[in-house]
């Protein structure tokens, strides 16, 4: 047992705590991690599927979906044959509603989010309609921006994301409700207010964390989401037509990803619990912030960070080729050996929203002046899956995914990176709450999966006798 014994002559009270307790649960961290780990060998033998995956890597069926679906290979006599990706939406090609929007010259994400809520394409009428609704809902509830922002600002701004769904809780008449009209008319109110809340959120830290001057300018009803957003982020409000197409592109791509991510099985894990709106969407928030999900790009960005000070030509194929074989080797940068934004777990030949954001990317960099670090993008790009190959071998397909790009156009932006999880959650809500109503509507059986419990039985002490 431990003895403490601190008097306040040599130093002050608060100091003696905080002594006490870092040394308290320092003891405890270790009796935890003794206890805990399970031997690997015990998941082979009793065939569990770890995270949810099979051991090719694929995932576990759990559930059936009309919402989305992510399309990386073919299988042909039980074998997977690589192909190129596609990312469907209700049935369409995502590639498509791009297209689209770009040919009639609007913003896509407001009819992606129609298209996932209600399962049809929006005639013109329709869309302008939802549009106009949308944007009537972007402005927060009275005083929500002094007492639940302002008053109890956040470094990180999904913490803050999350804590601004769960206390719209209060501010709901009907928070309660499960009709799926009202869990309808909640999800529509956090589409709008999400690029809200996260760009007042960010404003909140540059005041307090960052000593540095907040503006807060109200949203515009008939801006689209992205073009919000840029106005509310930046102090005079300006942005040009291609920043806010590119950024637009951005949430289109992240709307939805086939129902099988780790935030949306979330959703669908804590709805068939029968709980409410604002508590579902808070714990997807929660899982999209993980470094193993929502903030990939941001590894992207500080491997690229690293690569750029290290490389003189950016657009030198062998010298950019050496330093990516010192990255992969654990001989530079974070010595893990990865090449971040390169692989997926279902993308095979290639990942659909990277093409697409690497061709607006060009775009953006011609009028920004950076096409010298989009030529490094580009030669990483198409060297890193070789570069990968040779060193670890074998000939499973490796490309690019959209965390590659997406960093690097949120940075030609002048988006901070402290915002670059938070724009795929401004995305993501809207796939989120697809998913929620569909678990409302079509679930009705609570996700209770089976664990195996692998502790020998033990005869109990009492605890006079604990200590012999």
């Amino acid at each position: 047992m431990y003895k403490y014994a601190f008097t306040t002559t040599d130093m002050g009270l608060h100091m003696i705590e905080e002594i006490f307790e870092n040394t308290f649960l320092k003891k405890l961290s270790v009796l935890a991690e003794h206890n805990d780990p399970i031997n690997p060998d015990l998941y082979t033998k009793y065939d569990v599927k770890r995270g949810l995956r099979y051991a090719n890597g694929t995932g576990v069926l759990v559930g059936l979906t009309r919402i989305g679906d992510v399309v990386g290979y073919d299988i042909k006599d039980g074998v997977k044959v690589p192909v190129p990706g596609k990312l469907i939406y209700r049935g369409y090609d995502v590639e498509d509603l791009v297209r689209d929007a770009e040919k009639t010259k609007q913003f896509g994400y407001e009819q992606c989010v129609y298209l996932l809520l209600f399962g049809d394409l929006p005639t013109q009428d329709q869309l302008d309609e939802f549009t106009q609704f949308l944007g009537l809902r972007r402005s927060l509830p009275p005083n929500f921006t002094e007492d639940m922002i302002m008053k109890a600002p956040s470094n990180d701004i999904m913490n803050k994301l999350a804590r601004g769904v769960l206390a719209s809780y209060s501010y709901d008449p009907n928070p309660e409700g499960r009709e799926v009209a009202n869990i309808l008319r909640q999800c529509i109110e956090l589409i709008s207010r999400f690029s809200t809340l996260a760009a007042y959120a960010y404003q909140a830290k540059l005041r307090y964390f960052d000593g540095k001057s907040m503006f807060i300018h109200n949203p515009v009803p008939t801006l689209s989401t992205a073009e919000n957003f840029l106005r509310l982020i930046r102090p005079d409000t300006k942005y040009t037509r291609l920043e806010a197409e590119i950024l637009d592109l951005a949430l289109i791509l992240h709307a939805e990803h086939g129902g099988g991510n780790n935030s949306s099985l979330t959703v669908h894990v804590v709805s068939s619990a029968d709980t409410d709106t604002y508590s579902a969407i808070a714990a997807a928030v929660g899982s999209l912030k993980g470094r193993k999900h929502g903030g990939a790009n941001i590894r992207v960005m500080e491997m690229m960070d690293n690569i750029k000070a290290n490389v003189k030509d950016w657009c030198n194929k062998n010298e950019v080729r050496d330093y990516l074989y010192k990255i992969a080797k654990r001989e530079a940068f974070d010595q893990t050996g990865l090449i971040y934004g390169m692989g997926h777990a279902v993308y095979t030949v290639s990942d659909p929203r990277e093409i697409l954001l690497r061709n607006k990317a060009e775009k953006l960099a011609e009028e920004k002046g950076c096409e010298d670090e989009f030529c490094l993008y580009h030669l990483i790009e198409e060297l890193a899956p070789q570069v990968l190959m040779e060193i670890h071998g074998g000939d499973k397909l490796i490309c690019p995914n959209v965390d590659f790009y997406s960093g690097f156009v949120y940075s030609m932006l002048n988006i901070p990176r402290e915002l670059y999880t938070p724009i795929f959650a401004i995305a993501r809500i809207a796939g989120w709450s697809a998913h929620r109503i569909e678990e409302i509507v079509a679930g009705g059986r609570i996700y209770r999966p089976a664990y195996k419990n692998v502790c020998e039985s033990r005869k109990y002490i009492p605890i006079e006798d604990r200590d012999k």
